[in-house]
């Protein structure tokens, strides 16, 4: 039903700035919430900030200040801009959609996408 196509990943030193999107395709009218979440080498899968419909965010304790969420419903794309990135920041960055609950036609499960790596060089 919803694709999620995720890019902007790569190399970027300790300091930098990177941007990642995520391309929502498909019938997103199912979409209601979107985020992004990200696993580093042998740790869990973990949020790293969500935005609703509505445009209410949320973000980690380790992202504050540093990572924002911008989200445009019309381009059906989600975005995070990263500054002041740390090597701890390195990880597989996964963009996230979760179902709407008005429309029968939708999946009762969440929307991922395949991930795009982020590596943080010191």
């Amino acid at each position: 039903q919803v694709q999620l196509v995720e890019s902007g990943g790569g190399l970027v030193q300790a300091g930098g700035s990177r941007g990642l999107s995520c391309a929502a395709s498909g019938d997103t009218i199912c979409i209601s919430a979107m985020g992004w979440y990200r696993q580093a080498p042998e740790k869990e899968r973990e949020l790293v900030a969500a935005i609703t419909s509505g445009g209410v965010t949320n973000y980690a304790d380790s992202v504050k200040g540093r990572f924002t969420i911008p989200r445009d419903n019309a381009k059906n794309t989600l975005y995070l801009q990263m500054n002041k990135l740390k090597p701890e920041d390195t990880a597989v960055y996964y963009c996230n959609a979760s179902p709407t609950l008005i429309w029968a036609g939708c999946q009762d499960g969440d929307y991922w996408g395949k991930g795009t790596l982020v590596t943080v060089s010191s």
